[in-house]
């Protein structure tokens, strides 16, 4: 028989901080879920490069975003914008950042199990 279950993130299993920002994680149904806060000036490779120790993010993302704005530059050179109401899939190698003055929030369904993870 399935089991249900039901969590908030007003109760997080987790939270990671630092600079600009935090990561509250959640696990549930056997998957790692997390809502990421990320306040203006928030930067990746300024604010969590420091914990990762790696040229770029390397995390996969799968993510609905629920407010603010952060911009994505891939080690490619693609770049674009990511808005409340998007959803985005992003592959190993990128930076991001908080466009303008509203926090962005974000929901990531896959590349938070380690994201600003201190090791």
């Amino acid at each position: 028989m399935a089991t249900s279950e039901h969590k908030t993130f007003g109760k997080p299993d987790e939270v990671r901080e630092f600079p600009k920002g935090r990561v509250e994680i959640m696990k549930i149904g056997g998957s790692t879920v997390g809502r990421a806060i990320f306040e203006p000036g928030w930067r990746w490779s300024t604010s969590v490069q420091p914990i990762a120790k790696t040229k770029s993010c390397e995390a996969p993302h799968f993510q609905y975003h629920v407010s603010g704005v952060i911009r994505v530059k891939m080690d490619d050179g693609q770049e674009f914008d990511c808005r409340a109401g998007d959803v985005s899939l992003l592959s190993p190698g990128h930076d991001a950042w908080v466009v303008g003055s509203e926090p962005a929030v974000i929901v990531d369904f896959q590349g938070m199990l380690d994201y600003a993870k201190n090791k």
